[in-house]
């Protein structure tokens, strides 16, 4: 069932289709309902459209790590690694790492 909070940003991204923070906040909200599947769909949809999006990456590779699949988490970190570097974002850069090497310990 859809949360009221769902509902509006279903309401705005229908107004700002390429909006790439609607489309984090859809998947955040899908996370908090527990509906792990669908937080990931939405993610994937955000990485396809807005791959330079750099809050995308640790969020991702989390709920992948939820989901036991380690290998991939860590693709996504470093992945995310070279987008934050990009971007000039330390502060995801370094969130990253720190995620990335929690996994590889």
């Amino acid at each position: 069932m859809a949360t009221p909070r769902l509902q509006q940003l279903q309401s705005f991204l229908e107004n700002s289709p390429n909006d790439a923070f609607i489309l984090f906040a859809i998947a955040k909200e899908y996370e908090k309902m527990d509906d792990k599947t669908t937080a990931l769909e939405n993610y994937l949809l955000l990485k396809q459209h807005h791959p330079n999006y750099v809050g995308l990456y640790y969020h991702l590779g989390k709920l992948y790590e939820q989901f036991d699949d380690f290998d991939t988490a860590l693709a996504i970190y470093t992945e995310g690694m070279e987008v934050a570097k990009a971007a000039g974002d330390r502060h995801a850069l370094g969130e990253l790492a720190e995620a990335k090497m929690m996994i590889e310990e």
